[in-house]
């Protein structure tokens, strides 16, 4: 007799899939910006999506500088959206609060008190977008107190905020890695690898845990990825950050153009006096 799957115990049904609302209200930015391509919905809508996708992209890789101009661009764009689902993500979206939050942490990156660190970061821990990132700073903080389960807990939190946030899973595998648990750390920092193949932390350390286990060959190789890697992140870094002070302060992007002509016209000159 063929069994009865609506009422077989052992049967478990699959789940229903995520509508593009469902995706949005999780906060699952990639998901929704290809789920919203596939399903031909309007360009403004996927290029929005996109966007909001970049800025958590970036805030995963605290590039905050970077966060906040593809934050400005997707406030710039929200206000026109007459998509039906423009109104989530006006709801789940905030770019004036989100860009505060930013601010909140990067200000709080030398912070030594972690109730007074979770106060500053209270507007950080109240948005989706920034809550995992202000989870894995007090993370951090707990961990350099030498506070391992609190540490782990606020860790924890943050992955489950937001699944992709790769540093948060590395600084997991960083507590195993103090602990001296470096098969344990491997394993982590492999998986961190999976989310974000060119995370230049995520290379040096699995570098330093296989080097741990006599592995010197392999580790060094990847510890030299990571450090090329990580040159190549702070000449990115250094461009975004002048972008960002340019686009605040428009009087240096003036000025930058006078000090060419300056120096364009010095170079004449001495190169008119030397020809005479």
């Amino acid at each position: 007799m063929t069994a009865d799957l609506t009422t077989d115990p052992q049967v478990v049904p699959d789940p229903a899939p995520a509508t593009l609302g469902d995706l949005i209200r999780a906060g699952a930015w990639r998901r929704a910006a290809a789920t919203a391509s596939v399903l031909g919905e309007s360009a403004d809508l996927v290029d929005a999506l996109q966007t909001l996708r970049v800025v958590q992209d970036e805030i995963r890789a605290r590039r905050y500088p970077a966060a906040r101009q593809q934050l400005a661009a997707y406030a710039a764009a929200a206000d026109s959206l007459t998509h039906p689902l423009a109104a989530e993500l006006r709801l789940y979206v905030h770019p004036a609060d989100v860009m505060q939050a930013l601010d909140a942490l990067e200000a709080q990156r030398r912070a030594d008190d972690p109730a007074a660190l979770r106060g500053a970061l209270a507007g950080a821990l109240a948005q989706p977008m920034t809550r995992a990132e202000a989870l894995n700073a007090l993370g951090v903080l707990h961990a350099m107190l030498g506070d391992e389960a609190q540490a782990r807990e606020a860790l924890t939190a943050a992955r489950e905020a937001d699944p992709g946030h790769y540093r948060a899973l590395t600084n997991l595998g960083n507590l195993d890695m103090e602990a001296g648990r470096f098969a344990q750390a491997e394993a982590i920092y492999r998986e961190v690898l999976t989310l974000e193949p060119d995370y230049d932390g995520g290379h040096h350390n699995l570098g330093v845990a296989v080097r741990r286990q006599g592995r010197v060959a392999e580790g060094v190789r990847h510890i030299r990825h990571g450090q090329r890697l990580s040159m190549k992140r702070s000449r990115e870094d250094t461009r975004a950050e002048a972008r960002e002070q340019l686009s605040r302060t428009p009087g240096l992007k003036y000025l930058r153009f006078v000090l060419l002509a300056v120096a364009a016209l010095v170079i004449f000159l001495v190169l008119r006096g030397a020809g005479s």
